[in-house]
């Protein structure tokens, strides 16, 4: 004869039947179904991204190598013809090229997976603010490196090498080149970030165009610091031509904000 379950064990079956219908009690499952992630799955997810990183320089930086001479012939074009003082220096200096022109050309893919990771973590309205920020981030960085070859570094190349003499003659290292023509192109690419910085900026309303040009005086001062810091040289021209670049886009920035976001 079977017997009717009391009521103490119906209600520890109600118990244990509701437990089980919201899956696990656990902080871990809780902060999941909450739409959050512990923190090593935040952890798992950047080891991921920058494995994927990784992966993308190591392969365009294996088919840049093959590339490798065509790419210092554009590199050393403002200079001539480059020599190497030891044997190991042409393959060490071909292995640089060829990462830095790896990373070059990821660098979309890098800032897709920086987005990826960052973007769980952002307001809807934030999302969208910093959707078109890291695109445009890459193309005005692009836009520097291409000013920088095109515009100021033959110039700063000519310039170095007026100071030639009958006794004198220049004759550039291949390595010696390749460290000075980075460290001449990065400040470009940089500075040309600042219309960005400041538009976005303007846009959270932090500062408006008039707040600008009354910081017009210390923006000049600031730009030469920071050219004598960033310069590959010591010399007045090279900063000069770093400072005057930066000054010019601080000037389109204030444009920016008075005309487009209208304030």
């Amino acid at each position: 004869m079977e017997t009717k379950p009391d009521k103490a064990e119906e209600e520890i079956a109600a118990v244990r039947s509701a437990a089980t219908a919201d899956g696990d009690s656990s902080p871990v499952k809780k902060e999941c179904q909450d739409g959050e992630m512990p923190l090593s799955g935040h952890l798992q997810e950047f080891r991921s991204r920058l494995i994927i990183c990784l992966a993308a320089v190591a392969v365009a930086s294996g088919v840049s190598y093959n590339f490798v001479e065509e790419i210092i012939d554009i590199i050393s074009d403002p200079a001539g013809k480059l020599y190497f003082l030891n044997p190991a220096e042409v393959f060490f200096s071909y292995i640089q090229v060829a990462v830095c022109t790896g990373i070059l050309v990821t660098l979309p893919i890098i800032c897709y997976e920086l987005w990826g990771f960052v973007r769980p973590a952002l307001m809807p309205s934030e999302r969208a603010a910093v959707f078109w920020l890291i695109p445009t981030a890459v193309l005005l960085f692009y836009a520097g490196l291409a000013f920088s070859y095109y515009a100021v570094f033959p110039a700063a190349v000519l310039f170095f090498m007026g100071f030639a003499t009958a006794s004198l003659q220049p004759m550039f290292s291949l390595s010696s080149y390749l460290s000075f023509f980075i460290a001449f192109m990065l400040p470009f690419g940089v500075v040309f970030e600042l219309p960005l910085v400041l538009f976005f900026l303007a846009k959270m309303g932090l500062i408006t165009s008039a707040f600008l040009k009354s910081k017009r005086r210390v923006l000049i001062v600031v730009a030469f610091i920071f050219a004598a810091v960033v310069s590959p040289t010591t010399d007045i021209f090279t900063q000069v031509m770093i400072a005057v670049p930066m000054i010019v886009l601080y000037e389109a920035s204030i444009l920016l904000v008075r005309f487009i976001l209208r304030k």
